[in-house]
């Protein structure tokens, strides 16, 4: 994994791109498994980024955090509190009790490192509402990225920026369609892990592929540790398909047929342990305690 990096004496590689106006919505829910590649990629396109839009987790129409709880306990039983836990909850009791390094991308929250770019920030419950349409417009946003989000854009908003979106997706698509990759991953005696970048559809993990790269983790990888490790990877990817993305140069191909797959069920986490992977692992822990939200 890179080092981090620093706000007072930036890296080369987060230098911000040549000064432009700002065209680019960034949206992302900020979690453990990608918020320093997202950090990361703030710092580097701060100046073609005219909004970043954190998700509510606990929005309402989701159930709020009770009903989400509720939902994915039914659905998952709970071996998979360890994993919900370190990626959502241990990082934000951590910024209640560690003070942010100020100077340093990887270890500042996004919602203190974004204004501290001059990025313009906000909380958005719903994407596909008139009122966050409005806003892209207003912005004059032309292409977005979606880096880690946990909602799904319809075709009109999609339609409202000129360029469409591209979407990280830290898995092998068409293969390893849905929100938790590298846990699916996981239920292969010998996993396969990698990135892919495809246009955004108003349809899961559907737009044509931009980029793949297969990756070779190290044998005991967790599914949080591979999550984080595959987004940072998918940095270099997105730097260069980004460019030819705005410039309308980008090539595509036609995302083949896959199956999609939800959080892992009860049996499917049973079956990750008896293979001898984790989903989470202590280090995943020690790092939540290290990366305030």
């Amino acid at each position: 994994m890179m080092t981090d990096q620093s706000l007072a004496e930036p890296d080369p590689t987060v230098q911000s791109q040549p000064h432009r106006r700002p065209r680019l919505a960034l949206l992302t829910l900020d979690a453990l498994a990608a918020t320093i590649a997202v950090r990361r990629f703030a710092a580097r396109w701060r100046d073609d980024i005219a909004l970043v839009a954190l998700s509510d987790p606990f929005r309402p129409q989701k159930g709020g955090a009770l009903g989400q709880v509720r939902h994915l306990l039914r659905h998952s039983g709970p071996r998979l509190l360890p994993y919900l836990t370190v990626n959502f909850i241990l990082p934000r009791l951590s910024a209640a009790f560690r003070r942010p390094a100020g100077h340093d991308t990887d270890t500042t929250p996004l919602r203190l490192l974004a204004p501290r770019l001059g990025l313009q920030t906000e909380t958005v419950t719903d994407v596909n509402a008139p009122a966050f349409h409005n806003r892209l417009r207003t912005l004059g946003v032309e292409a977005i990225v979606t880096f880690h989000f946990d909602q799904i854009l319809s075709a009109a908003t999609i339609a409202v920026v000129p360029c469409g979106g591209i979407n990280v997706h830290a898995g092998l698509l068409p293969e390893q369609r849905g929100p938790t990759p590298t846990l699916h991953a996981l239920l292969a005696p010998t996993p396969s892990f990698g990135v892919t970048l495809h246009r955004l559809a108003p349809r899961i993990d559907a737009g044509a592929i931009l980029a793949r790269e297969e990756i070779t983790l190290p044998v005991g990888t967790s599914g949080l540790a591979a999550a984080a490790t595959l987004h940072l990877a998918a940095l270099p990817l997105l730097d260069t398909v980004l460019e030819d993305f705005l410039a309308g140069t980008a090539i595509s191909r036609p995302m083949g047929p896959g199956p999609y797959r939800s959080f892992p069920t009860a049996a499917e986490l049973r079956r990750i342990r008896e293979l001898g992977h984790r989903p989470v692992a202590w280090a995943d822990i020690q790092k939540a305690m290290r990366t305030p939200l």
